[in-house]
């Protein structure tokens, strides 16, 4: 337990960081209305590497383009580090930044941070994963990740002849992802209303080495009492696809997410029934257009038909889909309707720009 003066410590600590973001946003502005115009530029940060968040950087650049942003830059901390992601948002401000699409890097821990910049008028969403309630980011966006691991197993199970009696692995993402329980307790919920059961979680595998370690190890022990694979994170649906390409047998029946070319080509293939997609672009292009309308007056509306989730009431789902072997030559096409769908509706329905 800390001290009385461990406890003051850390109080002056806070105080004065966020002394020196607040100070540093007002200098930055100054400086950019001395010698521009006023503009938003938007930072689009995750908590480090990941596939997934690559779409991030071209949805930035092609809402900069479309809306006249200052910038829409996509900005990757080195590692999965919460002080890392929290070092990089706080230099972003002394660069003029003045917006934030944030993928929280821990739900409750990130918090601070986020409320550090909202304090600062810059407005912060947080974009793929939400932070845990209360906070002071505007909203979530983000795939329902309950809703798309549930019917991405329902597909499974439909494949499956309806999957009573049948026995399933999930492989799935890292467990200080706030979606990864939401999807385990998904998958859990769609194969027990089947009567399938799911014989083995592999979770923390969202990286190469430990994915590809625990899932090969995995099937080459217990590959003939699987009747049917789904994952739920990126990597190991790379992983798990290529693992049954190489055993060769099509008995198992697995279902993806996202749309990784190993992936798609699985499928083409034979070796994967189909994947959950979603819409990183989509995300990105959004989030980056309301940044700019919050910023030019408008609010986000006390009334706006959020959902609910484990983390916050002020959700949005971004969208998913399910790409079989007959759509998995035009996933970008699935992708851009439901950015298109989302968009065109997007500020009567969550904003008011009176």
């Amino acid at each position: 337990m800390a001290t009385n003066k461990e406890l003051l410590e850390n109080g002056v600590y806070f105080m004065i960081r966020k002394l020196i973001i607040t100070t540093c946003f007002a200098l930055s502005a100054l400086s950019v209305n001395a010698y521009a115009d006023s503009s938003t530029r938007v930072a689009l940060v995750p908590g480090g590497p990941h596939p997934y968040f690559a779409a991030w950087e071209q949805a930035g650049a092609d809402a900069a383009e479309k809306f006249g942003l200052g910038a829409a830059d996509y900005k990757v901390p080195q590692k999965w580090e919460l002080g890392l992601q929290n070092q990089m948002l706080e230099s972003l401000v002394t660069q003029g930044y003045n917006g934030f699409l944030i993928f929280p890097g821990d739900p409750v821990g990130t918090v601070a941070i986020a409320n550090e910049l909202a304090d600062t008028g810059a407005p912060v969403i947080a974009l793929a994963g939400c932070l845990k309630d209360p906070s002071m980011a505007l909203f979530c966006m983000g795939t329902d990740t309950g809703n798309s691991a549930y019917l991405g197993t329902k597909e499974l199970l439909k494949k499956m002849s309806g999957g009573k009696g049948k026995r399933i692995a999930h492989f799935t993402g890292f467990l200080v992802d706030p979606n990864t329980q939401l999807r385990i307790d998904a998958v859990n919920k769609a194969a027990a209303e089947a009567g399938a059961e799911v014989i083995q979680v592999i979770a923390d595998i969202d990286a190469p080495e430990p994915a590809e370690e625990k899932i090969n190890a995995y099937l080459a022990a217990h590959a003939s009492e699987v009747d049917g694979i789904v994952t739920t994170a990126w990597v190991p649906a790379v992983v798990a696809s290529n693992s049954l390409r190489k055993i060769g047998d099509k008995r198992i029946t697995m279902v993806a997410i996202d749309h990784d070319k190993v992936v798609i080509q699985a499928i083409k293939d034979g070796f994967v029934h189909g994947t959950m997609l979603q819409n990183p672009y989509g995300q990105g292009y959004i989030g980056s257009y309301v940044v700019d309308k919050l910023r030019s007056g408008c609010k986000v509306k006390t009334d706006a038909p959020f959902k609910t989730n484990a983390l916050t009431s002020k959700f949005i789902d971004s969208g998913t889909v399910f790409a079989g072997i007959n759509d998995v030559d035009n996933y970008v096409a699935s992708m851009q309707e439901i950015t298109k769908t989302l968009f065109s509706s997007f500020e009567k329905t969550y904003l008011n720009c009176n």
